[in-house]
């Protein structure tokens, strides 16, 4: 009921964002006067407002065209690589690279966001390294046919997609799947894997979040598992390929992220509006370009989420060495040659300072030359992988740490 309620109200709000954009058009056309007087600028603007916030979305596309690199421009080719069910590989590169580019594998978050919320990461990084992306599929698109997918699916995933790239690619984990990310450098240095990663970068990452809990780990931690999966897993409505299937919902997952600082996009939405009366249109568009990518949710399986809840957030269980993978305990111990990034904001919201930061001390065999951690002062969550912050100072550190590791797992005999 709840999914097939929120349907319609999509479709309501879809067809009044429709006429709002005609109404909006026609109070801008420059054939009618009454846009440019009174109450017309005002009303026009309102209009644009309501039309692009009720306006409904689908999944973007990256759009990653060139990159500009020591004064030459050179054009992007992205392509997928490898297709699976709950997921594909995608690869970035572009003719200017050198031949022994560093590759790097990009693990986006499944986390109710299409992976193009990290264009940003994307397009910075290919500058100087063949990128590669995990672009995780919508829930409610897949099948049942194609069976279920949880945290474990998450890892194996991982796993496929360094081992189809090869031996010493990097990888980088943006906020939630830093803790599969880590578990997948364990388990594989524990098998002694010649593609286990060669380095490590944990971005914003909850990976103990026991150290400076926030608002987001006090309401998973304040709640018995029982309560998520009664409130806000529902079923995927007939409409949709993946009819039947469990999820958590990416329109429930938005609501959240939304009340967490509702103040600060009503005031967004305000100045996207003064913008608009000031005919300010460049600024205007920009606050658009956030939203459009924003407001773009997918849904993601409830067993992945349900698990991501329990594991994560309540029980700690990778800090606690209790995480089990296929049977098998994680033992983070066993990494001692992947060279660890941990990259956290100093204003960050959702993952506390000191979380991502617990990786280095939790991988105790792991010697303190491979391990290295980077406060970005004054960035929240989202500066810290996109933005002028995450481009000018964040990324060159990355940027170091890659080329420092470059072999840092001996090539298989």
């Amino acid at each position: 009921m709840l999914y097939n309620a929120y349907e319609l109200q999509r479709t309501m709000l879809g067809n009044a964002a429709a006429f709002a954009s005609v109404g909006a058009e026609l109070l801008t056309n420059p054939a009618l006067p009454i846009g440019y007087f009174g109450f017309g600028p005002y009303l026009a603007s309102a209009l644009d407002v309501f039309a692009h916030a009720a306006a409904p979305r689908g999944k973007p596309a990256f759009d990653i065209e060139a990159v500009t690199v020591g004064g030459k421009t050179h054009t992007v080719t992205e392509s997928i690589v490898l297709h699976r069910p709950f997921g594909n590989l995608l690869r970035f590169d572009h003719a200017g690279l050198p031949e022994d580019a560093p590759r790097l594998l990009i693990v986006a978050p499944m986390s109710g966001h299409f992976a193009t919320l990290l264009r940003g990461t994307v397009a910075r990084m290919v500058e100087s390294c063949v990128v590669y992306i995990t672009d995780w599929a919508d829930a409610k698109m897949v099948p049942l046919s194609e069976g279920t997918f949880d945290l474990d699916d998450y890892i194996d995933y991982v796993i496929g997609f360094l081992e189809f790239i090869g031996p010493n690619t990097h990888m980088l984990a943006v906020c939630q799947p830093s803790v599969p990310a880590l578990a997948t450098a364990a388990i594989m240095a524990g098998a002694e894997n010649p593609c286990r990663p060669a380095s490590l970068t944990m971005m914003g990452g909850p990976v103990d979040t026991r150290e400076a809990p926030t608002s987001v780990n006090d309401v998973a931690m304040d709640r018995p598992l029982s309560w998520f999966e009664h409130h806000v897993i529902t079923t995927v409505p007939i409409t949709y390929p993946g009819s039947g299937r469990r999820v958590y919902p990416g329109f429930l997952q938005l609501t959240g992220f939304l009340a967490m600082n509702l103040g600060s996009h009503m005031m967004s939405h305000y100045a996207m509006f003064n913008h608009l009366v000031t005919g300010d249109g460049e600024s205007a568009a920009a606050t658009k370009a956030f939203y459009d990518e924003y407001r773009s949710v997918c849904d993601m399986t409830a067993d992945y989420y349900l698990q991501t809840v329990e594991h994560v957030f309540q029980r700690h269980s990778l800090p606690k060495g209790e995480l089990i993978h296929r049977g098998k305990r994680v033992d983070l111990g066993a990494i001692r040659d992947t060279a660890l990034l941990a990259v956290e904001g100093e204003r960050d919201d959702i993952s506390g300072i000191g979380q991502t930061r617990a990786a280095l001390h939790l991988a105790t065999a792991l010697p303190e030359a491979r391990k290295k951690y980077y406060l970005a002062d004054g960035v929240g969550h989202y500066g810290i992988f996109n933005g002028s912050k995450w481009r000018n100072a964040i990324a060159p550190v990355v940027e170091q740490w890659i080329a420092a590791h470059r072999n840092a797992v001996p090539s298989p005999n």
